[in-house]
């Protein structure tokens, strides 16, 4: 009983059920005006019919067009109203113009060796195009002397977190999902307040939903402490679709020399010390050199916008970096839906598009729309390896039936699925002819491609391909394929839910 009571008051239970009172409470008089005012019920259907037709003219995924479609047209007196109050993908006009402003602003800072840009050209004039991409589109370079390491679990990424923390000695800078208090962090805090007493600048970002296990006044503790400490988009009981864009990223900068990227959060599951969905199964990595500004620009532009600064960027920039023997070229990005440009999506699109042989994928979720299926599938019939790795052992359960619901016809179309049998996949990577590689933040669904602020590495050539495509193939080993057979298997009540569910994925 009391354990149900902390669970009730915690802040998103407590936020989420003040939203659903307002919407019913909305939708009750919306309800209760068209049952009394025949102007009024022509009036909210004639809005719903409006909305559809300018959701399916719109620029938009066509899936997110189709679930809103549905939802409208099956409750058209409400469904107008939903749609004004949470479609399309609205972002709040001060955050999307100040971080607009600060991507432009910063964007002299991130400047483009065309020597590596030439390298590349002659190298694989296909493998350009996605380099180009980003370049142009995201305003992120690519880098030559840069080493990495890579981290086939969560565990392999804290020991090397906490082991590079303890060498920091001007700033570490940390921007995180999701923080949970346990062993992972009670180690990581530990350091941080001794490094602030030796005075290295620390500072963090983390998002409020991905932290809502937090004290309330969490962020005031750490400030108290001496650590800079910032809550991305805190949770109001507000209906407003702003709530949907939250902080996915995990980032950590250490006085401009190295740096970490990757799914792992700083919470004990993702190191094994407790299980919450049988063995956690998560990637990251770990880069030296250059491409480390990357980072730095994309933490500070984000540090600038919450703290209402314009602190100058460039007094973090590491003018010492030694001459790394690499073979390999490293180019960090990140994504954000405070434009029309899907970057992380369309990085995971071309790798697809251009794979010659392979491509091998690990996603916890696979939600995904009729331009990604269709992509998977003509690689596949093209005689590419295809492969998908998703868990087996689900943590949202709506969200692996969506995830199964896909299997037939990603199988039927040639593409190999794989279930991480031990317990829950949850790395983020993508790896392709031993010659490219994507590891970062980005979920194959519509919340990571559309709504959450990402970020990612992309690699070309180097040990880290060999190292990706070796842990897919050792991982593979704990897995277990689907089948058609098995999909076929899949009871009738159970496929038509799955299916229903699907109609609405890309409202999950």
């Amino acid at each position: 009983m009391i354990k149900l009571a902390r669970y009730l008051i915690r802040k998103r239970i407590v936020v989420a059920v003040m939203i659903l009172t307002q919407l019913a409470l909305l939708m009750l008089f919306v309800y209760s005006l068209s049952q009394f005012a025949v102007p009024a019920y022509a009036t909210l259907i004639i809005l719903s019919i409006v909305v559809v037709i300018y959701i399916v003219n719109r620029p938009d995924n066509p899936s997110y067009k189709l679930s809103w479609a549905i939802l409208i047209l099956v409750v058209p007196i409400v469904g107008g109203v939903l749609y004004l109050i949470f479609g399309g993908k609205k972002i709040p006009k001060a955050l999307r113009k100040e971080m607009v402003k600060s991507s432009n602003e910063n964007a002299p800072f991130l400047i483009q060796d065309p020597a590596v840009l030439n390298q590349i050209r002659h190298l694989d004039p296909q493998l350009f195009k996605q380099i180009n991409y980003l370049w142009r589109n995201c305003y992120f370079p690519i880098y030559k002397n840069t080493q990495t390491e890579y981290f086939d679990l969560g565990e392999g990424k804290f020991e090397a977190l906490k082991r590079e923390l303890r060498k920091a000695e001007k700033f570490i800078f940390l921007e995180y999902f999701i923080i949970k208090k346990g062993c992972m962090w009670s180690a990581i805090e530990e350091i941080l307040v001794e490094k602030v007493k030796s005075g290295v600048d620390v500072r963090l970002i983390y998002d409020d939903f991905g932290c809502h296990e937090l004290p309330e006044d969490f962020d005031e503790y750490l400030n108290r402490m001496g650590i800079k400490t910032f809550v991305f988009n805190p949770l109001k009981p507000t209906l407003a679709i702003l709530m949907n864009n939250r902080d996915h990223r995990k980032i950590c900068v250490i006085d401009g020399k190295v740096g970490f990227i990757g799914g792992v959060n700083l919470a004990d599951e993702y190191i094994n010390v407790v299980e919450r969905f049988g063995h956690w199964k998560d990637t990251a990595v770990m880069i030296r050199g250059e491409a480390v500004w990357s980072l730095t620009v994309m933490f500070m532009t984000f540090y600038n916008y919450l703290s209402k600064e314009n602190e100058d960027i460039l007094k973090f920039k590491n003018t010492d970096i030694p001459e790394y023997i690499t073979d390999g070229y490293v180019q960090p990005y990140s994504d954000s839906p405070t434009d029309d440009e899907p970057v992380g999506e369309t990085a995971h699109m071309n790798i697809i598009n251009l794979a010659k042989r392979y491509v091998y994928i690990m996603t916890p979720y696979l939600i995904i729309g009729y331009e990604m299926q269709k992509a998977l599938i003509t690689a596949a019939k093209n005689g590419i390896d295809v492969r998908l790795m998703v868990p087996h052992i689900p943590d949202k359960w709506y969200v692996h039936a969506i995830t199964r619901s896909n299997y037939e016809q990603l199988i039927k179309g040639g593409v190999r699925i794989f279930e991480y049998e031990p317990g829950f996949m949850h790395a983020k990577s993508l790896v392709a002819d031993d010659e490219v590689a994507i590891v970062g933040t980005t979920n194959m669904d519509f919340r990571s491609y559309y709504m959450h602020f990402e970020c990612g590495i992309l690699f070309i050539e180097g040990k880290i391909i060999r190292e990706l495509k070796e842990d897919f193939m050792l991982t593979q080993k704990q897995c277990i394929e689907i089948s058609m057979e098995d999909c076929l298997r899949v009871p009738t009540l159970r496929r038509w839910g799955r299916a229903i569910l699907n109609l609405f994925s890309a409202l999950l």
